[in-house]
């Protein structure tokens, strides 16, 4: 019975998309980026185009360079911690809120 009563719950606060974003404010979030970026950091703001502000801020950068020898893929993967960053909303593809504990 205290499981429907937690499913009622969250169901009546999550109405749209962006409800599932204000949930996440001050919370640590996953973005994934065009161009094979992804951000891990904590959401301080965000408006309806996805704009947002994160702090402590780790991006990620994979580039895909083929060996000229073996016409193989080769991974590589840069990383950087930003402390505060503006993400401009046209290029989000994803946002992932923190998992919460079962």
């Amino acid at each position: 019975m205290a499981d429907e009563q937690e499913q009622q719950i969250t169901t009546n606060v999550v109405e749209e998309p962006l409800d599932l974003v204000r949930l996440s404010l001050d919370e640590k979030i996953y973005v994934k980026m065009r161009n094979e970026r992804e951000l891990k950091g904590r959401l301080h703001a965000y408006d309806q185009h996805l704009n947002m502000i994160l702090s402590d801020a780790e991006e990620t950068v994979t580039t895909i360079e083929i060996d000229d020898e073996t016409y193989e893929e080769i991974y590589k993967t840069t990383k950087r911690n930003i402390p505060m960053l503006f993400v401009r909303g046209d290029g989000v593809i994803l946002i992932s809120p923190p998992t919460r504990g079962v």
